[in-house]
């Protein structure tokens, strides 16, 4: 990619200039890997991001299928959040197993059959492939008349906060790690179930992945932060008379806590099982890079 095309990426998606540095130090080479990797592969390879939210995940990926296209591959940017069960599924699970699966995020809020579907449709090219998409103002999943519509990919690439997370042992589910858990979760119920869906249907998804990316945060503590400016940009972006979805700081701070004990175990984890690892510091820029390919 040349400079003049990544100063327009970054003039498009309202990005600090040091970004072009960034860009050009660590992920313009991962992508010249993973291009070389992908002219061998059987079928379209298949990248996942993780990363706290508000980590650059998004940004990351869209960056990627830009790059790609310049060395003529056709990418495609999927969030693990455009698979949230709708509101109406998630009203349904609070209803018949805990009131905090109502709040989209944590694993069991994922439709993670139909995430499968479409990535397995990818692979093999069968036909048009329908790309699920999350209204996150309206807390609800757009209807498929909006869904995007790809065909003849090269390269998937899915970002999400929990992707590679695994589910921990029961006995660590015992002692709450937030005020959230204390007072909402007093018996367990709620994590347990998110463990369990975590043990059990996950694996499906991540086993698709082929090359693993991760924006490693310094710690949960700069989730609010991150998270805050990322609704500061949603509420910038969204109409007048639509923004009622969006959070303010309180909500803000009792939302990330659905978070906290999943982000705070793949942070212990998961540097150690992927291919691409950046350490961010607090201000996203990368102060150490682990590349493994």
């Amino acid at each position: 990619m040349n400079k003049s095309a990544l100063a327009a990426f970054i003039d498009t998606h309202g990005l600090p200039r040091s970004y072009q540095t960034k860009a050009e130090k660590w992920f313009v080479p991962m992508v010249a890997q993973l291009t070389s990797e992908q002219s061998h592969a059987a079928h379209p390879l298949i990248i996942g991001i993780n990363g706290v939210q508000g980590s650059g995940k998004s940004t990351l990926a869209a960056l990627m299928v830009t790059l790609l296209a310049q060395r003529q591959l056709k990418a495609v940017a999927l969030s693990l959040d455009d698979f949230y069960y709708t509101r109406a599924q998630r009203l349904l699970l609070a209803d018949k197993i805990h009131p905090l699966l109502q709040t989209r995020g944590v694993p069991g809020t994922h439709d993670i059959a139909l995430a499968v579907d479409v990535l397995k449709m990818l692979q093999y090219q069968q036909k048009e492939v329908a790309i699920p998409r999350f209204d996150k103002t309206q807390d609800d999943r757009y209807p498929e008349s909006k869904w995007d519509k790809v065909s003849d990919i090269d390269v998937v690439i899915i970002e999400g906060w929990c992707l590679g997370a695994l589910a921990q042992d029961e006995a660590a589910l015992r002692q709450a790690v937030n005020s959230l858990e204390r007072e909402q979760d007093e018996g367990g119920k709620w994590r347990s179930y998110v463990n369990q869906r975590l043990a059990i249907n996950y694996p499906a998804l991540f086993n698709l992945i082929d090359r693993w990316v991760m924006l490693k945060a310094p710690s949960f503590d700069c989730v609010f932060e991150w998270r805050q400016q990322h609704e500061q940009h949603l509420r910038q972006q969204t109409k007048l008379g639509t923004a009622h979805q969006l959070m303010d700081d309180e909500q803000l701070g009792i939302f990330i806590q659905h978070y906290q004990r999943i982000t705070e175990q793949m942070l212990i984890d998961l540097p150690t099982r992927v291919d691409y690892l950046f350490e961010l510091d607090r201000h996203r820029a990368i102060k150490h890079a682990v590349l493994r390919c």
